[in-house]
């Protein structure tokens, strides 16, 4: 190894600025929409099929009101099966990891539904609980809770065990080791699972509309479908597409509020 070679390894690598973390990105997004633009109008592709960047953004504006009166319903299922979902989840790896029993008795359960498809549980759903909100949070919340049951119960029990074995050696009650230890040892899981709940969420939400609503974001993607609005079927997905990126930074900037400590990089 050439000592070019050693000096690089040997040091540190340089953070790009926050300007360029986020001009990087945005030049990314504006090349593939111009590219997009230029293809559809060189092609003469017609709008039926793929509307052109521009078309999709004069229907952003021209059906505003439309989507607006639309999106509220799926942010209040989307919102509703996501706190469901992570809270049943949270209680529930707590449980798993105090008590193995319930682990054996209850996981093996949480699994099977998991592996059911969302769009056959979806039907039974709506026979059960009606056409409203319930049948649309109860699917986002099914969707969100498996993997932050799986994230959670890894989390609880990934604490050292020089530390567990200190807090028993002080007596602390299993309270205070949960408080203490395993909750705050937790949270970097924690928030990983949530960020995938995010999108999850959405997708669960949108989901339960195409099998019966009357308004949200999925009852306006299958009523464009069936009348070849592309245009507005485009500007749906990317509206859908916006509240998921939404929900995706606010819980990053939750993170980066409630976790101030990182781990120490591993040494090359």
């Amino acid at each position: 190894m050439s000592a070019v070679q050693v000096a690089a390894r040997v040091a540190p690598r340089r953070r790009a600025s926050p300007t360029l973390r986020l001009l990087v990105p945005a030049l990314g997004i504006l090349g593939v929409l111009a590219y997009w633009e230029l293809h559809i109008r060189v092609f003469k592709v017609p709008a039926y099929l793929v509307p052109a960047p521009s078309l999709i953004a004069q229907t952003f504006i021209e059906e505003w009101p439309t989507l607006q009166r639309n999106v509220g319903a799926t942010v209040i299922e989307a919102a509703g099966g996501f706190f469901i979902g992570n809270a049943v989840a949270i209680l529930l790896a707590i449980l798993f990891v105090h008590n193995k029993t319930m682990e054996r008795t209850l996981f093996p359960i949480a699994v099977a539904v998991r592996t059911i498809p969302i769009i056959a549980i979806a039907p039974i759903l709506v026979l059960l609980l009606g056409n409203g909100y319930a049948p649309k949070i109860v699917i986002a919340a099914l969707i969100c809770f498996f993997p932050t049951l799986v994230n959670m119960v890894r989390g609880l029990e990934a604490v050292e065990a020089s530390a567990l074995e200190l807090m028993r050696v002080l007596s602390a009650t299993r309270r205070q080791i949960l408080f203490k230890l395993r909750l705050p040892s937790s949270l970097p899981f924690l928030f990983a699972a949530l960020k995938i709940s995010t999108a999850s969420s959405v997708i669960g939400a949108i989901v339960a509309e195409w099998i019966g609503a009357d308004t949200g974001l999925g009852y306006l993607i299958v009523i464009s479908t069936f009348e070849f609005r592309t245009g507005l079927l485009y500007a749906t997905t990317v509206v859908a597409s916006l509240l998921a990126l939404g929900l995706f930074l606010s819980i990053v900037v939750l993170e980066r509020l409630v976790i101030r400590w990182q781990p120490e990089a591993p040494k090359q």
